[in-house]
Formats: structure tokens, C-alpha cells, sequence
């Protein structure tokens, strides 16, 4: 009913910048939540940041003062400026969201799935 798609990702040196987006098409309801995780080969999939529609913002603390979460409610879009990137941001990074729920968290995330943007930090 729902699709993700994201967009935005790339090779990037350390010390740069990249800006994520995801859009969601096939649905007129609203997404109450909506978050970015990400998974590099051999880790843990890892909640990243989240915000909700009426602007509830969470962050992990690997990520906080370099990167920043943003939505258009209204497009249903959701946007991830990465700044100050490090080698260690290196991941799939997957949009997530869900029609009813207030927050999500790396347990427990949203009903859906992007299919995944790869982003790569090296020199």
C-alpha cells in the first residue's frame, strides 16, 4: 500500500556532506512517524534519527551536531542532511515509517520499509 523510496546517496569524503531523501507514494493517509536507519555489512541495524509529524525529534548520539532530520508533511517527504561525515557513516541507510505509531527505535521500527541508499565515506 505504502512504498519508500530513497534517494540521495553516494561516495563522499571524510569531512563532507550528503543529503538523503525519502518519498512515499500509494497511500492519502498520513505517516505519523517517520525515521532513517542504517546497517553496514556485519553490524547492527541502527536507528539514526526519527522525527514525528508533529515534529518530535530523536537522534542517536553518534550523529548529534552533524546530522539533521527534516519533513514535508504535507509531500510526505523526509529528508537526512549529513554533514561532517565519517568513515564509520558508511551503511545502507533505509527510510522507515509508520501510518499509527508515535515513535520508533532500533528494536522496534515502523510498519515500512525503503528499499535503501548506499553511502560511502572514504578517502
Amino acid at each position: 500500500q505504502v512504498q519508500l523510496v530513497e534517494s540521495g546517496g553516494g561516495l563522499v569524503q571524510p569531512g563532507g556532506s550528503l543529503r538523503l531523501s525519502c518519498a512515499a507514494s500509494g497511500s492519502m493517509f498520513r505517516l505519523n512517524i517517520m525515521g532513517w536507519y542504517r546497517q553496514a555489512p556485519g553490524n547492527q541495524r541502527e536507528l539514526v534519527a526519527s522525527i514525528s509529524s508533529g515534529g518530535r525529534l530523536v537522534y542517536v548520539d553518534s550523529v548529534k551536531g552533524r546530522f539533521t532530520i527534516s519533513r514535508d508533511n504535507a509531500k510526505n517527504t523526509m529528508f537526512l542532511q549529513m554533514n561532517s561525515l565519517k568513515p564509520e557513516d558508511t551503511a545502507v541507510y533505509y527510510c522507515n515509517a509508520d501510518p499509527l505509531r508515535t515513535i520508533i527505535s532500533g528494536a522496534l521500527p515502523g510498519r515500512y520499509w525503503g528499499q535503501g541508499t548506499q553511502v560511502t565515506v572514504s578517502s
